[in-house]
């Protein structure tokens, strides 16, 4: 009785999830900055553009088409989307993106069944994982990056209360696009630093 109301929340989310992607990238296409009004407006209307159906030749919700290709996000991927159009959105360290990149490069080949070790198993409540996860939490604070604690500890109430369909912890923590993301976003942000330090190198060479 409760797949119809998983059913809707799943499209909700992927409704803001895809006003969100659109606003972000007309951000960055922007020369200026867009306030945060107009975005919170723009996500809204997007987001009801994605959720409702449209009629003509699509029966079904944008949202649905885009979630039979994407699948389910994880809550994790959507909670980094959703608070970037915050104003005062703390940036994503390199300490989070350094151990997810690695995490997902051992963990997509074994869970695809490269050895007889099956770590998306240990998502139906391994307490190891569960102590794992909680541990990076603990440190993601330490590091003074506040909002990781809040991320990862909504995903794991969000596994708790099976906001989802899948019982797995996995499916709320990690998914391909967000490997993808830190993949991609290391060497971005490697170079980034290197290119700021030889700027300050040059400005303050003697001479």
């Amino acid at each position: 009785m409760i797949t119809p109301y998983l059913q809707l929340i799943a499209l909700l989310e992927i409704s803001l999830t895809c006003a969100v992607v659109l606003v972000i990238l007309t951000q960055k296409l922007s020369s200026i900055e867009i306030p945060f009004s107009v975005r919170l407006l723009a996500v809204l209307l997007l987001g009801n553009l994605f959720f409702w159906p449209l009629g003509m030749s699509m029966e079904l919700p944008l949202a649905a088409y885009v979630r039979g290709v994407t699948g389910e996000l994880s809550v994790v991927t959507m909670l980094l989307l959703w608070s970037s159009v915050i104003p005062s959105n703390q940036k994503t360290p390199l300490g989070f993106k350094v151990p997810l990149a690695l995490i997902a490069i051992a963990f997509y080949p074994l869970a695809l069944g490269l050895s007889m070790l099956d770590p998306y198993a240990w998502g139906y409540g391994s307490i190891g994982l569960l102590i794992a996860v909680i541990l990076f939490a603990i440190i993601c604070g330490l590091a003074g990056w506040i909002k990781g604690v809040w991320i990862i500890s909504f995903a794991m109430i969000a596994w708790a209360a099976h906001w989802h369909e899948s019982a797995n912890l996995w499916d709320y923590l990690l998914d391909p696009f967000l490997a993808i993301w830190a993949l991609i976003a290391i060497p971005k942000a490697i170079y980034q630093k290197r290119r700021e330090k030889a700027q300050s190198g040059y400005l303050f060479r003697a001479g």
